[in-house]
């Protein structure tokens, strides 16, 4: 499989894989240090990124590598090694950043934060504006969608589940936060609104 993959979507596997065999003799110092914490809970600068090579379990982990492995390539390929990786590491930031502000809102007790979601729902939103038209078959159920479809009905979702509060743990403004901050990067690249005149 890794010989087809560009090299920085390749290394992003690789780097995750190898954190998480080490989540599995180290899990409770790895979260307790690397972890996005809350504000004023646990919180260390360096989270806003670590947090984001840490994943709850083997199912979180295949299915993010899985979604970086089919949509992160083709973004790679497009904008080249370095704005991919800028790229990615953008969408993790702005998730966090999301993270940190409804936790900061939120009265409950402090938690972790991990997976690479953020980053992976800011590469789906990258894959649907450089190739909307470009079809993706859906598991369940069994139906093809353009990409463009595909990424707004699922923003819509995670909005709609975090708004309602309807999927308890799994960290829906986290994940949209990754996709405005891809959008915003995509628009700045592009020189567009809020970013027009900017000259590429």
């Amino acid at each position: 499989m890794f010989p087809y993959v560009p090299p920085v979507t390749r290394t992003l596997i690789i780097a995750n894989a190898v954190v998480f065999l080490l989540e599995l003799v180290a899990a409770g110092p790895l979260i307790s240090l690397f972890a996005l914490w809350p504000l004023g809970g646990g919180f260390m600068p360096w989270q806003v990124v670590t947090y984001g090579f840490l994943h709850a379990g083997l199912l979180h982990l295949l299915f993010n590598m899985f979604a970086l492995y089919m949509f992160g390539g083709e973004i790679e390929r497009v904008v080249g090694q370095r704005r991919y990786l800028n790229y990615y590491l953008v969408c993790i930031l702005t998730a966090a950043a999301a993270q940190l502000v409804v936790t900061s809102m939120a009265q409950t007790p402090p938690y972790p934060t991990l997976g690479a979601s953020g980053g992976v729902f800011g590469v789906l939103l990258a894959f649907g504006m450089y190739f909307p038209r470009r079809m993706i078959m859906l598991i369940i159920p069994p139906v093809p969608l353009p990409a463009w479809l595909f990424v707004t009905l699922y923003g819509g979702i995670e909005l709609y589940l975090g708004v309602s509060g309807t999927q308890a743990g799994v960290a829906h403004f986290a994940h949209l936060g990754g996709m405005v901050g891809g959008f915003l990067m995509i628009q700045y690249w592009r020189g567009r609104a809020p970013f027009a005149g900017r000259r590429r």
